[in-house]
């Protein structure tokens, strides 16, 4: 018998089940906690990038660098992560407040 491609849809038992791959997310996610990882790794990702603005800065600023535009490149990677950051914490706190109206 010919074995297809589309494999059938299976229902969940628990909301800890759609962690995923916990290559994609860490390990966390297969513990349940994707949303506590997904957190994790944008703080994760501020901190490397304000890091690197940071380093680059200095080696501009002693002069150090060959290629000054790196600098406004990684000026730039901090502020998407940033805004990153900021807009998930709004749609988490979005998610909340719409939670808390609910009337049961």
């Amino acid at each position: 018998m010919e074995t297809s491609f589309i494999t059938p849809i299976q229902p969940w038992r628990s909301i800890g089940e759609i962690g995923g791959d916990s290559a994609v997310y860490g390990e966390s996610a297969a513990n349940g906690n994707m949303f506590q990882s997904i957190f994790e790794s944008a703080v994760q990702d501020v901190r490397n990038t304000e890091s690197n603005l940071q380093s680059q800065q200095y080696l501009l600023s002693t002069g150090q660098i060959n290629d000054p535009h790196t600098v406004q490149i990684a000026a730039s990677e901090a502020q998407l992560a940033t805004n990153m950051l900021v807009q998930l914490r709004n749609k988490a706190l979005d998610a909340y407040n719409e939670l808390m109206r609910i009337s049961l």
